[in-house]
């Protein structure tokens, strides 16, 4: 099943390739300084990776979910950053490639998988988290516009975005109410908060999306009113494929380097690979990652195929594989010991970048609920 095609392998050597060259060299130093590169952001749009999945028509690369968790495995190893970010551009180009009207498809899309125009996803809102159904930001009907009121909480990519997919209240009617509109930059009354302050994910900006009577036309309802929640659902599937993938990534960069710094650090009177223990640990790493990418082609694939088990196996993958990625990149930390510690290797900014990634497209708690539900209820 994990057995690469020969465009899929041309795909990853290719990927890997822009990413040792354009990305890596400078990880550390945008970690550091926060910044955000939409320069190469720019450049790996014009690679394909502006709209991975999203149709030809419109300028998308038209591949599949497994190809697309390939992609974002190999940007991670470089900068867990960088590749979550473009993963979330990518839901935004596939929200308006799968629902939009043919106009909003042909005024948006060109400039956006280029990556010419970054996206942002705007569900999440102060105090509501893992209940989006709940969330409380309101689109009223007013002639031929939309007038938006409320505030959208930790949205990457906030204030450099030119489009903004916002999920808001048109019905009082639970998760049935909300729908999804456009929202370009440059909409009076649309502001940011300051750049968050985080652990990680630091050469992305994270802010708040405050809205204060913002109006957009009625032609920029994604979809029809009331299926808002429903859009952004199914794209947090692809979504949460997508973060597992740079988890890995991360984590076999970690796993990596660790198997280097054992086979050159001495100690004891020969290399750290004399000592069981630490090959061990390396093995364990190793093992947890493997599995985890195993169920995270077998969830692509069910996305492919839109089989009935795919949401269960996009959560599941989702919760296996940020563990693993994670462990791993903390256990290469001990095993570095007191250089793991040090920012110049990497190794931290693992750690840190990782670690939201079992939080971030539904908490790990809520893909267990969501497997188990499927037991339950099956």
């Amino acid at each position: 099943m994990l057995e690469l095609s020969e465009d899929q392998q041309a795909l990853v050597e290719m990927v890997r390739d822009f990413a040792a060259t354009r990305i890596a060299p400078n990880a550390l130093d945008w970690d550091e300084n926060k910044h955000f590169p939409i320069d190469v952001l720019a450049e790996a749009g014009q690679l394909g990776m502006g709209g991975i999945y999203a149709s030809e028509e419109f300028g998308g690369s038209a591949l599949t979910r497994s190809d697309a968790i390939l992609v974002f495995e190999e940007l991670a190893k470089a900068c867990p950053t960088i590749s979550a970010y473009i993963s979330i551009h990518n839901m935004v180009v596939w929200m308006i490639d799968r629902f939009g009207s043919h106009e909003q498809k042909t005024s948006w899309l060109p400039a956006m998988t280029t990556m010419e125009q970054l996206g942002s996803y705007c569900l999440t809102e102060p105090g509501i988290g893992s209940d989006a159904a709940a969330l409380t930001t309101r689109a009223e009907k007013q002639g031929d516009e939309y007038v938006l009121n409320g505030v959208k909480q930790f949205i990457s990519g906030a204030g450099a975005s030119k489009v903004y997919i916002v999920m808001a209240r048109t019905a009082d009617t639970g998760a049935r109410g909300i729908s999804a509109f456009l929202v370009p930059l440059d909409s009076p009354g649309l502001s940011f908060g300051p750049n968050e302050k985080k652990m990680g994910w630091k050469a992305q900006p994270t802010r708040q999306v405050i809205m204060d009577n913002v109006r957009v036309p009625a032609q920029n309802l994604l979809g029809a009113e009331g299926e808002g929640f429903s859009m952004a659902m199914q794209a947090l599937n692809g979504g949460r494929l997508n973060i597992a993938a740079c988890s890995l990534g991360g984590g076999q960069f970690a796993l990596e380097k660790s198997t280097a710094y054992l086979k050159e650090r001495k100690a004891f009177g020969g290399p750290l690979t004399r000592q069981e223990a630490l090959v061990f640990k390396l093995a364990e790493m190793d093992m947890e990652l493997e599995s985890a990418r195993s169920l995270l082609h077998r969830a692509a694939a069910a996305l492919d195929a839109k089989t009935p088990e795919a949401v269960r196996l996009c959560a599941m993958a989702k919760k296996v594989a940020t563990d693993a990625g994670f462990n791993a990149a903390n256990s290469a930390i001990q095993l570095h010991g007191g250089y793991g510690y040090l920012s110049d290797y990497g190794l931290e900014k693992t750690v840190r970048d990782l670690r939201v990634h079992q939080i971030l497209e539904g908490t790990n708690e809520i893909m267990s609920l969501i497997v188990g539900r499927s037991l339950i209820d099956s």
